[in-house]
């Protein structure tokens, strides 16, 4: 049975993803509002959700290592792991002019959470200005537009998109449920130890509406899409799920995440945007590089 809940929980993140980026794009469509714009921000959001329920859980739960590791995990996999694997499917176009401010806000709320980090502690006042951040970045993109379709282009209904959106995100979440138990119970019958379990499956089991959405935007040419997805899936998850999170409860700082996971995060930021101002796309062989660095830090973490 619990294999029968795994092959479900793949087939709902196939689904799933692809109804995410037909509606994600029908909206685009709609509104003239640039895909890259929908990736970053509905997309981009939408697909954080886990990790929102995850940490907020977490630290009600009294356990705030989980909601802060959580975050930090998911972005390092976004990275190295959802962009490695997305451009052996298709190489990721993303060109730095198209991008400077979204970089920008990423890496720099990335550099923010690390000085916040050092005092010990995520108080509330902090986790608002998280908040605050992520209010401005949205105000920011939404100013964007995109050129109106060509005449007699056809453009779906808005409530076609619309839904075609909202089921393709609740699939997601749905199918990255099933996986993300049935796994675990799979990998316990083999005798996996609950810290790898923790470090693999249920880390990374958060981003698998991500991993989803950026594969099939990667398998429908959809390279904007992709990006916009795990950029925007950073950016909230930093500024988004630690500022809610925070602004709940404090949030204490394990001393081990000031580290190596901070400072991978940040390493992998910046090597996004030195690909995208050095070659302005992330091909195959750069992106096996990153699938290495990423099964190198969990050897590193196991």
């Amino acid at each position: 049975m619990v294999y029968l809940v795994f092959g479900a929980g793949l087939l709902a993140l196939f689904f799933g993803g692809e109804f995410l980026v037909r509606g994600a794009v029908g909206i685009a469509r709609r509104y003239h509002v640039p895909p890259l714009v929908i990736g970053l921000t509905i997309v981009g959001f939408g697909t954080s959700m886990p990790e929102l329920l995850v940490s907020l859980q977490a630290a009600l739960a009294g356990t705030p290592a989980i909601a802060v590791g959580n975050v930090l995990g998911s972005n390092i996999a976004n990275i190295l792991l959802i962009l490695g694997l997305s451009s052996l499917i298709a190489p990721v176009g993303m060109r730095l002019g198209d991008l400077p401010r979204d970089f920008a806000v990423m890496i720099g709320a990335t550099l923010l959470l690390w000085a916040l980090m050092w005092g010990g502690l995520l108080t509330r006042v902090e986790g608002f200005l998280l908040l605050a951040g992520l209010v401005a970045y949205l105000a920011l993109c939404l100013r964007d537009k995109a050129e109106p379709e060509p005449e007699g282009a056809h453009v779906p209904p808005l409530l076609q998109s619309l839904l075609a959106a909202l089921g393709g995100l609740a699939t997601l979440m749905l199918g990255a449920k099933f996986l993300v138990s049935s796994a675990t119970e799979i990998a316990r019958d083999y005798g996996i130890s609950e810290a790898v379990i923790g470090l693999t499956i249920v880390a990374v089991g958060t981003s698998l509406p991500e991993l989803a959405t950026s594969l099939v935007a990667a398998f429908r040419r959809q390279a904007d899409i992709a990006v916009g997805n795990i950029l925007g899936s950073n950016i909230f998850n930093i500024l988004g799920i630690l500022g809610a999170t925070a602004a709940v409860t404090p949030v204490p700082i394990d001393p081990r995440f000031v580290g190596l996971d901070m400072g991978l995060v940040l390493a992998a930021s910046i090597a996004l945007l030195a690909l995208a101002a050095a070659a302005g796309r992330i091909g195959r062989r750069a992106g096996g590089g990153l699938l290495i660095a990423y099964g190198s830090y969990l050897a590193l973490m196991g």
